[in-house]
């Protein structure tokens, strides 16, 4: 992790890594098949370090546009470290065929780590969202939560305002949307559209 962080995911190496944990090149290979196999490792670890900081915080926290602001900002906190790398890392998943995309088989361990906060942070509120559209709410958020941290990792704006912004204007028309929501006619094209968004997954 640390060398991920101080060298970025290019000149990461598993036999860097192996000689910096002194360690033979063969052991490690016997625990990390490939440098792909530590990202994903990486994934799994800052997902339960998202759980550990949003839990707490989700605590007393009832309404649903305040709990997905939770769960949004914990998310950014906890990927901070990994700022300076991250065009790296993105260089290396963007492809969907890349084991290390977050939308890949390979990526599924974190991924429902993921989704499964996002229905702590659903089921856990006050809200009168019809069955279906809250059930469907979590593998839609996913990937919005994804572009979000595609936008903040190449926020330059001071302390990444403008992610900030975006952030709070999305959770502001969500709050908007959210009464009609039990609409007949807004209720079966809403959930149409986030089955359409949670369809990015493979």
């Amino acid at each position: 992790m640390a060398s991920f962080i101080e060298r970025g995911y290019p000149d990461t190496t598993i036999r860097l890594i192996a000689k910096e944990a002194g360690v033979s090149v063969g052991n490690a290979y016997y625990y990390f098949p490939s440098k792909e196999h530590l990202v994903q490792e990486l994934y799994d670890q800052q997902q339960r370090d998202h759980g550990a900081v949003a839990r707490p915080r989700l605590e007393g926290v009832s309404g649903l546009v305040e709990r997905l602001r939770v769960f949004f900002e914990t998310g950014l906190e906890t990927v901070g470290a990994y700022r300076a790398v991250a065009p790296g890392f993105l260089s290396a998943m963007v492809s969907p065929d890349s084991p290390i995309n977050p939308l890949s088989v390979e990526s599924s361990p974190a991924r429902d780590m993921t989704i499964g906060l996002l229905r702590e942070v659903v089921d856990g509120a006050s809200h009168r969202l019809p069955g279906d559209i809250a059930e469907r709410l979590p593998e839609a958020i996913f990937p919005i939560y994804l572009a979000l941290i595609l936008r903040w990792t190449y926020d330059e704006s001071s302390e990444q305002a403008k992610t900030t912004r975006l952030l709070d204007t999305g959770l502001r028309l969500f709050a908007v949307a959210l009464p009609f929501l039990t609409v007949p006619g807004v209720r079966g094209v809403t959930r149409d559209l986030l089955d359409q968004i949670a369809d990015v997954r493979p």
